[in-house]
């Protein structure tokens, strides 16, 4: 399986400041979801990402990005995606790293 591309924490900022459709879908469980995530992001676990696959409804035209803790699961999420015909990238670093870099309010675990 190829290795899907990744979006810098960066990068998925300017996204969403330009307002560019952008699919968030945090592939975490339910109790890290609870600990901290990004703003309208779908919670989908990686071990149900398969069943709920054809649930997944990206607005036209939108880059979905999958993203966990530190960027593991979220590539083997985006990978499943691709292989599905979604336009999907992880986000490097996962939500650590977005708390570090970007929104520092996030909290830790």
């Amino acid at each position: 399986m190829q290795r899907p591309s990744e979006i810098e924490p960066r990068e998925l900022e300017l996204r969403l400041q330009k307002g560019e459709p952008t699919y968030l879908i945090d592939v975490r469980q339910p109790w890290e979801h609870e600990l901290v995530k990004l703003p309208d992001s779908l919670l989908a676990p990686l071990d149900r990402l398969s069943s709920l696959g054809p649930t997944i409804k990206p607005p036209e035209g939108a880059l979905v990005v999958c993203y966990c803790h530190h960027g593991v699961r979220s590539l083997h999420a985006a990978a499943m995606l691709s292989a599905a015909g979604l336009p999907a990238v992880s986000l490097a670093g996962g939500i650590d790293r977005w708390a570090t870099e970007i929104d520092p309010s996030l909290a830790h675990y």
